[in-house]
């Protein structure tokens, strides 16, 4: 890697091979250097998982001499953040982009998602990092009309950086953009259910399935920004507690002997 330019970190959760990623890693290597590291298959809803039961693979799928070197991973998101800083680079990247995720990951998505995980993997790491996402499943998706928007984040991102412990989570609506708008995550959820099914061997099987339901009348959330045509932008932080809860805890008596 040169030194002169960013160094760039690109991975994803749909696989090496997702458009999507693709269309992430043309828009990088207009930033600086890059390095892509990505499952070799989806890893979809991993949320963190790492893989420590089991061996990893690393295969380097770029051509002699390319000017990106892409690496895929039989692992997770989270797998291929941790081996591209320890092995590869052995450093840490100016910056880690992770996506473009094949469908939405807004609101409480956010915890299930292996591209917002990889970031986040990334901001653990002290790196600055942002996951993008597109509100459309469709494999052949156009990715093109993101571009400009991508190129805005990322410019002041590499430019003015991030507050510590903080990633951000940037969805994109499925039509034409109207903007870009800074949001909280709404309050949302999955009213899920199991579809229960039989193989043509008799054996039950379960499908996960249920409908996404928006808790959330706030016009300053990333579901209501991605309803009206924005982008929405949300930083999103890895540090769970809850500090809000502190002084009713501490009413607590936890340490009174009976």
């Amino acid at each position: 890697m040169k030194n002169n330019r960013p160094v760039i970190l690109v991975t994803n959760d749909d696989g090496i091979t997702a458009p999507g990623i693709q269309a992430l890693i043309r828009i990088a290597a207009e930033f600086g250097e890059v390095l892509v590291v990505a499952p070799d298959s989806p890893q979809s809803g991993t949320g963190h998982a790492i893989t420590i039961n089991s061996t990893l693979h690393f295969n380097e799928i770029s051509a002699p001499g390319a000017p990106i070197k892409q690496y895929s991973c039989s692992g997770t998101p989270v797998d291929c953040v941790k081996f591209a800083v320890i092995e590869l680079l052995k450093t840490k990247p100016d910056l880690c982009l992770s996506g473009i995720n094949h469908g939405s990951n807004s609101s409480i998505n956010v915890i299930y998602s292996g591209t917002m995980s990889a970031a986040v993997e990334a901001g653990i790491e002290g790196i600055p990092a942002i996951g993008f996402s597109l509100g459309n499943f469709d494999w052949n998706a156009d990715f093109e009309p993101l571009a400009p928007s991508i190129r805005q984040i990322v410019s002041q991102v590499l430019h003015k950086g991030l507050p510590q412990g903080v990633v951000l989570n940037v969805n994109f609506p499925p039509s034409d953009i109207k903007g870009i708008k800074i949001c909280r995550q709404a309050k949302a959820m999955w009213e899920e259910r199991f579809d229960k099914r039989q193989s043509p061997h008799g054996r039950d099987y379960y499908w996960l399935t249920g409908n996404f339901v928006n808790q959330d009348k706030g016009d300053d959330t990333d579901e209501w920004a991605l309803a009206n045509g924005y982008a929405s932008v949300v930083p999103v932080q890895f540090d769970l507690t809850a500090y809000h809860a502190m002084q009713h805890l501490n009413t607590f008596d936890l340490n009174k002997n009976d």
